[in-house]
């Protein structure tokens, strides 16, 4: 009785359509971390090898920097008391600028405190999102967001941090988790949506899955140095057909590749 065409797209069509992923990353600094100056934390700066944070931040970073033109990436902390007054933050630039977050080095400036609140973190992020998707009327797919949390245990702010991936999945962004050390992140499985729409203790849905969780001890290998590649196509497997299902939601097509 009737009968349509339907043309699927692909993610590399939005990227040759000039889509750019602005990425960033956000670091725990908890004390569950351990103290820095100790070779047992997970933030400790061993100059043979790279921290497990360092090794997911490369090995992630490294695949998304070739969709971002400028190959910058804005560095956030939560979880530090941070100065001048010390006061404990869940949303702060590492390099202290928050005009111009993009960071390079390494800082002893901040005191590791608590707790794990990373709903904050999600919602900075998701506010360059929103306004990248109001431009979406004369820009099209024009910008997606990925934002690379890394943690060290479960999430203290478990209520308002499903509230802000609820409120995310309406926009161009999406949220990559990986759990380093030797936690129990069985909270962390709950935020990926892979077994069910995620849903607020209010009862509002995630409208798509945003979320991707990934355990960095599953890809450490004996000699405890990490598998990059592998690390890096488990983490970012599902972000290119969640860009793809945003701009179907949003009924936005690829932009014409440039000739």
């Amino acid at each position: 009785m009737h009968c349509q065409s339907e043309k699927q797209v692909s993610f590399l069509e939005f990227i040759y359509g000039g889509m750019q992923i602005n990425f960033t990353v956000g670091i725990d600094f908890t004390a569950s971390n351990g103290d820095p100056r100790s070779s047992s934390s997970l933030h400790y700066i061993n100059p043979y090898q790279p921290n497990d944070y360092m090794q997911a931040i490369q090995a992630v970073g490294a695949v998304c920097q070739d969709y971002d033109t400028d190959k910058l990436f804005p560095v956030l902390g939560f979880g530090a008391q941070i100065p001048p007054n010390m006061q404990t933050s869940f949303e702060f630039a590492v390099n202290f600028n928050h005009q111009n977050p993009y960071c390079a080095g390494k800082f002893t400036q901040i005191r590791l405190y608590g707790p794990t609140n990373v709903a904050p973190i999600i919602y900075h992020v998701a506010r360059f999102a929103e306004a990248a998707q109001k431009e979406e009327p004369t820009k099209g797919a024009a910008a997606y967001y990925v934002l690379l949390l890394l943690t060290d245990g479960a999430i203290t702010d478990l209520d308002d941090t499903i509230a802000a991936i609820i409120y995310a999945s309406r926009l161009p962004m999406s949220l990559i988790i990986v759990g380093v050390g030797d936690a129990d992140f069985t909270a962390m499985n709950f935020l990926d949506g892979d077994n069910g729409v995620l849903r607020s203790n209010k009862g509002d849905m995630a409208v798509r899955d945003i979320v991707q969780f990934v355990p960095f001890r599953e890809f450490k290998t004996v000699s405890d140095s990490v598998s990059a590649t592998e690390l890096a196509r488990h983490v970012l497997a599902e972000v290119p057909q969640q860009v793809v299902r945003y701009y179907q939601m949003r009924q936005i097509a690829p932009k014409p590749r440039p000739s």
